[in-house]
């Protein structure tokens, strides 16, 4: 098997290539500068010369806030970037994992998300993400759509990373305590991801590690891991810290559907969050 992981340079891709090699499976990088999504002669090229069997979509717009003044570059990315990738995959009848977010959903009400409830987002970047499935769903037989949520790994910017900053800078943040979700580790990712796409158990899923926290309950617990006790952490309410995007309240995933497919749930966000810390020498 040989699979191509597109946005390969990112936390999620540069995990995904890791865990590929050590499993000794076949795989290919390519970011930007190898295969621009948003070229679909681009595409076509360089997935029909991959000779992959399937392809992990990784690449992605994420800059939330940034998305609802670039609407455009926004789409062109997330939906129509993610057209093109989808119908070179049709025309190879291959594999096509894409990798999609919560923010698809409206964030309203407690009860966690299952995966094929409706969708309706809250924001630009949601927007396009929601329709990335679309046409992944129309386009391709072969599917996976793995929604993400409050992701974190090695290779790029994260919540962990701005927490231990702003602590050491100022020694007291105020975090927000209306959003609820579970974190996403990116090395535990991948490696459920690597499971996933050797099988053909298509459809939607939800991945993220096990365990629901508010953001100010994770900064907490970042604080308490990192022996970094003296830094106040304030629970603020998310109308304090008025974006330019909306964010959901109801982050709460439903997982089951991995279970009932024989994949492993991730680990609790506590355990990821402490093998995080030590991988980055805290």
């Amino acid at each position: 098997m040989k699979v191509l992981i597109t946005g390969a340079g990112g936390q999620l891709g540069h995990d995904l290539m890791n865990e590929l090699e050590k499993r000794g499976i076949d795989h290919v990088g390519v970011d930007v500068a190898e295969m621009d999504i948003t070229d679909a002669k681009a595409c076509h090229k360089v997935i029909c010369e991959s000779h992959a069997d399937a392809v992990i979509h990784c690449a992605a717009y994420t800059a939330v806030d940034a998305a609802e003044e670039n609407v455009e570059l926004c789409r062109k990315i997330n939906g129509e970037g993610t057209k093109n990738v989808a119908e070179v995959c049709r025309e190879l009848n291959i594999k096509m994992m894409y990798i999609s977010t919560d923010y698809v959903f409206d964030g309203e009400g407690t009860r966690p998300w299952e995966p094929d409830d409706h969708r309706a987002p809250l924001n630009i970047y949601g927007l396009t993400k929601y329709e990335g499935e679309l046409y992944v769903e129309k386009l391709v037989e072969k599917f996976f759509i793995v929604r993400i949520a409050w992701v974190f790994g090695l290779n790029g910017k994260n919540f962990i990373q701005t927490m231990l900053r702003l602590g050491r800078e100022k020694g007291a943040v105020s975090v927000v305590d209306d959003q609820i979700g579970s974190p996403t580790y990116t090395y535990d990712l991948a490696r459920l991801l690597a499971d996933m796409i050797q099988t053909e158990k298509y459809g939607r899923y939800h991945a993220t590690n096990e365990g629901l926290c508010s953001w100010y309950d994770f900064a907490c617990e970042i604080f308490r891991q990192a022996g970094m006790k003296d830094v106040k952490v304030t629970p603020v309410d998310s109308s304090q810290f008025p974006a330019k995007a909306k964010r959901p309240k109801n982050s709460r995933m439903d997982k089951k559907k991995l279970t009932e497919n024989g994949f492993e749930l991730l680990p609790p966000w506590q355990d990821a969050l402490g093998r995080y810390l030590k991988e980055i020498g805290e």
